[in-house]
């Protein structure tokens, strides 16, 4: 077993409930982890092996960019949807955060799943 991390992806989006957070892109902030069986890539040093994790970081860049949810919640699900698209991934969880937009907090919504035996 082994753990992929893409920390600190910073990504573009139109989520929120309001109108007004729709009107133009805002800054999310994504932090993503993987587990997944990475013996063989560990031995082969063959990406096709393994979870691409420059490809992963696209797909999710893509998925905010181009989608509108009212919720954070619902963000983080369409998230962990494409990261199990990868049949390698056991386990994975995704922290969706929109930063600065209560008076300086920053709120976050992490979700986690694991695929059925």
């Amino acid at each position: 077993m082994g753990r992929i991390t893409l920390s600190g992806v910073r990504a573009y989006g139109r989520h929120g409930v309001f109108p007004h957070e729709r009107e133009s892109a805002a800054p999310f902030d994504l932090d993503v982890s993987i587990d997944a069986d990475l013996t063989a890539p560990a031995a082969s040093d063959e990406l096709a092996e393994t979870v691409d994790y420059g490809a992963l970081h696209r797909r999710l860049v893509s998925i905010v960019a181009e989608t509108s949810f009212a919720l954070l919640e619902r963000l983080a699900a369409a998230l962990i949807d494409a990261i199990f698209e990868d049949p390698r991934v056991l386990s994975a969880e995704v922290t969706v955060a929109k930063p600065g937009i209560l008076d300086g907090a920053t709120p976050a919504v992490t979700l986690s799943r694991s695929r059925d035996p």
